[in-house]
């Protein structure tokens, strides 16, 4: 389905001309005709797949048709990180080209000047509201954010939202707002605590469940067995067989991230590195020197794993064991983007061996293994022992003999009261992943508005999948 097969306002059409936006992905197909209805909803689908799209476009519709009171809040957008909320006013910036609607986007780490700009737009009531929930509370708190008027409620990536603690932020916010609205929730899963908010603050809602949140198809996965001290050496051994250009690592904690990039450097890659230190100009900074391809090797923490759009990432990296499968599929989803293929390597060591197994059977995948070189402390040969390993635990389940153990646990083998024992060492859970400060917030700028240009027939709109010759492509806003 195409999108000028969607009841969209021409105006908005215009501007999915200009960006040459034809088909739509299967969570818009189903989506967007919902959200027209006015019908609350709830969208399950991993990253990557055009959610933001999915809830902008009927909504911009619904205003153009139906346009809110003058200088009132009218649409309020949750975003669980500051990075997110900038991705999604950049993309509000180009959908909304030739539609007369006013938007400002609230997220911290921004100076004092910032803040008053995004004061200012609050309190002239822009149509739709950007937001981090710690932004968003601290001006409630100081009575800039008038919100009887809104008529949309979208939180987007909802369950990453919850995982930083953000539900009774939510759920304050959500009490502010008129009862007669439409709610619109995006989440790439939908565990227990999503389902319990849906049914708190969604009315009769539309479940859209386009696919489990797995890695895309086009993602070639690898894992690569190693000893936790010989995965710096096995990271310079991969970049001899992998791309060094438009590659993402990441670790469990900033000191890893500082180490990796340190290495990384004076080796002479060219390498930058995110994480909590770095203060939002810093971040941007570095942000703007991996897009513009100025740096080849990001290392990061968590940070960047979600909502992130650059689309031409070649390698992603995990050097540790992610926290989760859910994690995981973020994680490798910056690579394999807008139809590229992708690579993504998983280093892990012999104690996250038994995380690791339990993440490939969440997925229901299996992950094949690269072999390194016989230098290596951990050979093609010793991985296997890790199997051998696990499968003897299995069988023998609460007892079994002391055969393969260290010397301490087969010394308590034979004890008269034998002991439970696992083959397995259960792998430590990575370090808690840093949501990128989102207590503190700022706006951006409301992006200058075109009139609407003349509407062309259906039929030549079909005709060609390239813009109209002269159209004005508008680019994304700045991120400042």
């Amino acid at each position: 389905m195409d999108f000028y097969e969607l009841d969209l306002n021409d105006q908005v059409l215009d501007a999915l001309d200009d960006m040459n936006f034809i088909d739509c992905t299967p969570i818009q197909e189903h989506a967007i005709p919902a959200i027209l209805e006015g019908r609350d909803v709830i969208g399950v689908a991993q990253t990557g797949t055009g959610k933001t799209a999915a809830y902008l476009l009927p909504v911009l519709s619904r205003l153009c048709d139906n346009p809110g009171p003058e200088n009132k809040i009218s649409c309020i957008i949750m975003s669980p990180t500051r990075e997110l909320a900038q991705q999604i006013d950049q993309s509000l910036a180009g959908f909304s080209y030739y539609v007369p609607i006013s938007s400002v986007a609230v997220y911290g780490g921004n100076d004092g000047i910032r803040y008053e700009q995004e004061k200012r737009g609050l309190l002239m009531g822009a149509d739709i509201i950007i937001a981090t929930p710690g932004r968003l509370i601290s001006h409630l708190s100081l009575s800039n954010v008038d919100l009887s008027h809104v008529k949309y409620f979208i939180l987007d990536e909802a369950d990453r939202m919850l995982d930083m603690g953000f539900s009774e932020d939510i759920l304050q916010i959500e009490k502010l707002l008129p009862r007669e609205r439409q709610t619109i929730l995006f989440s790439a899963t939908m565990p227990a605590k999503i389902q319990q908010l849906a049914r708190n603050i969604l009315k009769d809602p539309v479940e859209i469940k386009i696919a489990v949140s797995k890695p895309a198809e086009k993602i070639k996965q690898e894992v690569v067995f190693c000893c936790e001290a010989e995965k710096l050496k096995a990271v310079k051994w991969l970049f001899t067989h992998y791309p060094t250009q438009r590659v993402i690592i990441f670790a469990s904690s900033k000191i890893k991230v500082k180490d990796i990039a340190r290495a990384l450097l004076r080796k002479g890659f060219n390498v930058g590195e995110m994480h909590s230190d770095l203060d939002q100009k810093e971040r941007d900074a570095v942000m703007y020197s991996f897009k513009t391809q100025q740096i080849d090797i990001l290392v990061a923490t968590d940070i960047v794993a979600r909502g992130i759009d650059i689309d031409d990432i070649q390698l992603v990296v995990n050097y540790d064991l992610p926290h989760d499968a859910e994690d995981y599929v973020h994680r490798i989803g910056r690579t394999a983007r807008a139809n590229n293929d992708g690579n993504a390597l998983t280093l892990i060591s012999e104690k996250e061996y038994t995380g690791f197994k339990r993440m490939e059977r969440q997925l229901e995948i299996e992950i094949p293994a690269v072999t390194l070189p016989e230098d290596f402390a951990k050979p093609e040969l010793k991985e296997e022992s890790f199997k051998k390993k696990s499968r003897k635990s299995k069988k023998k389940g609460k007892g079994g003999s002391a055969e393969g153990k260290p010397k301490t646990e087969a010394k308590k083998s034979e004890s008269k009261k034998p002991q439970k024992t696992n083959g397995t060492q259960e792998a430590p859970k990575s370090e808690t992943k840093e949501p990128g400060d989102a207590k503190k917030e700022v706006t951006a700028e409301q992006a200058e508005k075109k009139p609407a240009k003349k509407r062309r027939s259906h039929h030549r709109r079909r005709k060609s999948n390239k813009p109209a010759e002269g159209s004005e492509q508008k680019p994304a806003a700045p991120t400042e």
